[in-house]
């Protein structure tokens, strides 16, 4: 086994990277355990999350589990609408790593 090299991510690719933090009961429940929810562009990689968020928060990073949300369909007035897809990162830290979501970068 090789070990893989660590993305070049320049720091607007950062920036571009997390778009928001997901601020939910179950995001929060999660924060006890050392991880923080973010909502990421659906072609973001794991290894370009875990660059992005060690790189703007000065933190370690030691996992980074994603998914993607299907949009659902609704209806509006009678019109068929449908919500875009999007996909979440949760990022686990390392022991005695934090980040506080209610501040800005």
């Amino acid at each position: 086994m090789s070990k893989q090299s660590k993305p070049a991510v320049s720091r607007e690719r950062m920036y571009d990277l997390i778009l928001a933090p997901v601020i939910t009961e179950k995001s929060t429940m999660a924060s006890e355990h050392n991880q923080v929810t973010f909502r990421v562009p659906l072609t973001a990689s794991k290894p370009e999350i875990k660059a992005a968020v060690e790189g703007l928060f000065n933190v370690k990073v030691t996992a980074v589990n994603t998914l993607i949300t299907k949009g659902k369909t609704k209806r509006f007035r009678g019109t068929i609408g449908r919500r875009s897809d999007f996909k979440k990162a949760v990022v686990t830290l390392a022991e005695g790593n934090k980040i506080d979501v209610t501040t800005g970068i």
